[in-house]
């Protein structure tokens, strides 16, 4: 107890009070992921930047003050380089969670993304752009993958939808900051270089509060439990939870099946390598391997359903729907700001109706915006801009693209974030997260990579890729992605451990499991009452001496075995 400070905030919040405060700080991080993802498209279109330092671009002959990109691989190198920072960010900042814990990591992460954004706001020229860009990255990966650890491993089961659903509304107003504060410096009369520079270097203050404001938070109780810092977790659950009458039941019961799980998983500790995770080495019915493909393929496909094209490059789908630079540019504003306040939809209905039917109607929408889309703005193109048939067909497709924005942000935003910090287990749920943020990485740099290509290759059919992505995630979360909500943390376990990959095995497998072990994870559930935490404690005691989670441990046969017990 005495390592918890005086002026930790959780000695003078409780409950709802102290979730809402961690998630407050949580969102700080994710404004900042926002913010930086949606900067560099403002900042692409300046022509001191683009021409004068990284020198990818040459003023347009035929629309005035627009660059036009001459180096398009350069352009998205220097976009995509970042991506490859986060990539090496998130498995440094897995493995770091999981040493040293959820708080040092994030202030970890803070400071070094000060660092690259300090190095990019200084760039002279693309080597040193690239660098810097990376440099950001690594800290924005550190960033990426603990924050959603730690929120999930403080919320209750029953509302860590929700709350990351909030987290990443402000994630989008992140973007809606960049784009508005970058299209007013474009307005204004400040110079040609304070236009990219400023915006970069305004990063680095979410970050410094960050920084200083974090320390003031409680660790996750789950870590806590993990290294034997029982009486904190216990403590830190019961300032989340309530510390009388029912709630204190239900923070017993909790604390308790944290404890029972962790013994459990020690077992595993020495297969906890990333590499080790990847190809489920010794990993046994935990089936490691197979939830890392999960998150690294959601991620992944969260870029390539077109958010990553239309983030980046709204204003290129714009004028190619035959629109004039200035109302390009207001159409692009107009939607990111439609794009957050799809969010709230999340908020209320991810908790309601799960994440597997969240990425469904998600990916319907999606799929047929993304290909309406193409289809008007061929039309306009083919029609001209000037004629009537063109601005009508040029608006129809800008509402498409509105309309995608607005379903992405009400599904598909959110769950391949949150379904990463949910299904890993406690000995590795940071490295497992940060395997999802691998994905992101790859899919994220992948395309923006590839964007400028594609959008200069094949214009508007770029976004019936987009459009055929996302019919095919639809069959792939039907068949491979258990649903995880209304289930605590310590029952994932459970559920991931059928020996195919298939949803319904995976199903029937925990239902089954779930009648032959209720002793094994006892958390109280919405509207249920609490067991008896005394005797409860006994039996789950019991429970950790004599099953395992890997086959041939323990002394009673593997809680896995799908045989009925006699």
């Amino acid at each position: 107890m005495d390592r918890i400070g005086r002026l930790n905030i959780a000695h003078r919040l409780q409950k709802r009070g102290l979730l809402v405060a961690i998630n407050c700080v949580a969102a700080l991080s994710i404004f900042f992921f926002g913010y930086d993802q949606g900067m560099m498209g403002g900042v692409n279109e300046v022509p001191n930047y683009a021409i004068d330092y990284m020198g990818f671009g040459e003023m347009d002959p035929l629309v005035k003050d627009k660059v036009h990109v001459t180096k398009s691989l350069l352009q998205g190198g220097i976009v995509s380089v970042y991506y490859l920072g986060t990539l090496a960010g998130c498995l440094l900042g897995g493995w770091v969670g999981d040493k040293t814990g959820r708080i040092k990591t994030i202030a970890l992460g803070a400071i070094w993304a000060v660092l690259g954004a300090a190095l990019q706001c200084s760039a002279q020229n693309a080597n040193w752009m690239i660098c810097a860009r990376a440099v950001n990255g690594i800290g924005t990966g550190i960033l990426n993958a603990i924050v959603p650890v730690w929120a999930t491993e403080t919320a209750t089961h029953t509302s860590r939808g929700q709350f990351v659903a909030i987290e990443f509304t402000l994630n989008i107003f992140g973007v809606v900051v960049a784009y508005w504060l970058e299209y007013a410096l474009g307005k204004s009369n400040v110079s040609a270089e304070f236009q990219w520079r400023f915006p970069i270097a305004f990063q680095i203050l979410p970050l410094i509060f960050l920084f200083a404001i974090v320390w003031f938070f409680p660790e996750s109780p789950r870590y806590l439990v993990k290294v034997g810092r029982e009486e904190e977790a216990r403590y830190i659950l019961g300032r989340l939870r309530g510390e009388s009458g029912e709630d204190a039941g239900l923070a017993e019961a909790e604390f308790q099946d944290i404890k029972n799980i962790a013994e459990l998983e020690r077992k595993t500790a020495n297969r906890t390598s990333y590499y080790s995770m990847l190809f489920g080495i010794g990993s046994g019915k935990l089936h490691t391997g197979r939830r890392v493909q999960l998150v690294v393929w959601l991620q992944i496909m969260q870029e390539w359903i077109g958010i990553a094209g239309v983030t980046v490059y709204a204003p290129t789908m714009f004028s190619q729907a035959g629109f004039a630079k200035e109302k390009t540019m207001w159409l692009s504003g107009l939607n990111v700001i439609f794009y957050m306040f799809s969010t709230l939809i999340c908020v209320f209905t991810l908790d309601r109706i799960g994440r597997r039917w969240t990425l469904y109607w998600g990916s319907v929408g999606q799929g047929i915006a993304m290909f309406l889309a193409g289809g008007f703005s061929r039309l306009a193109q083919n029609a001209g801009p000037e004629t009537s048939a063109g601005q009508s067909y040029g608006a129809a497709s800008a509402s498409m693209v509105f309309l995608f924005t607005f379903v992405f942000g009400a599904t598909w935003l959110t769950v391949p974030w949150l379904y990463p910090a949910e299904i890993f287990p406690l000995e590795v749920r940071a490295k497992g997260n940060a395997w999802g943020v691998v994905g992101w990485s790859i899919g994220n740099g992948w395309l923006t990579l590839l964007c400028p290509v594609m959008f200069h290759s094949i214009g508007e059919k770029t976004l019936y890729i987009f459009a055929a992505c996302n019919a095919i995630t639809i069959p792939m979360v039907w068949a491979l992605y258990p649903e995880s909500n209304q289930r605590t943390l310590e029952e994932m376990n459970l559920l991931f451990a059928a020996d195919t990959p298939w949803v319904w095995d995976a199903e029937r497998n925990f239902a089954l499991l779930k009648a032959q072990n209720p002793e094994l994870v006892q958390a109280a559930r919405r509207g249920e009452s609490v067991v008896d935490t005394e005797s409860g404690l006994a039996a789950r005691r019991r429970s950790a001496r004599n099953f395992s989670l890997v086959p041939g441990r323990g002394d009673s046969p593997d809680i896995y075995d799908e045989k009925p017990k006699h």
